[in-house]
């Protein structure tokens, strides 16, 4: 089990971790390079989207770690708020967000992660 790591006795899956938080941050970073170019998807949809994505990617992460409660919550949080955070520092570096919600924003980004994963497990556990 080299690709992965352990959190209380549970295992994560590395790979899954890393591929959904670089597929988040890729798609969070298309976001903030069309909203700079066309600002009715800046001033309409980067909140909500950006959230979107988090919970997407959070839930793509429980569907393919297929882990414990534990480490999809935590999977899910790290690739929804880390794609999320990446996204948010590049808008705020070209001058399209304030700095500032690289904290509310991240913070929000995670949670929707946590929701996603959170949805996908128990979406599982009925079905198993």
């Amino acid at each position: 089990m080299a690709n992965c790591m352990t959190w209380e006795g549970r295992s994560m899956d590395r790979k899954a971790l890393f591929s959904t938080t670089l597929a988040g941050a890729i798609a969070e970073l298309a976001m903030v390079v069309a909203g700079h170019f066309i600002p009715v998807i800046k001033d309409l949809g980067f909140a909500v989207a950006g959230m979107v994505i988090s919970l997407i990617v959070g839930a793509w992460f429980a569907r393919v770690a297929r882990a414990g409660w534990g480490p999809s919550l935590v999977g899910g949080a790290i690739a929804g708020g880390v794609g999320a955070l990446i996204g948010i520092l590049v808008s705020a570096a070209i001058g399209d967000t304030p700095w500032l919600v690289a904290t509310y924003g991240t913070a929000s980004s995670t949670v929707a992660g946590i929701l996603g994963a959170a949805l996908v497990r128990g979406v599982r556990r009925r079905t198993a």
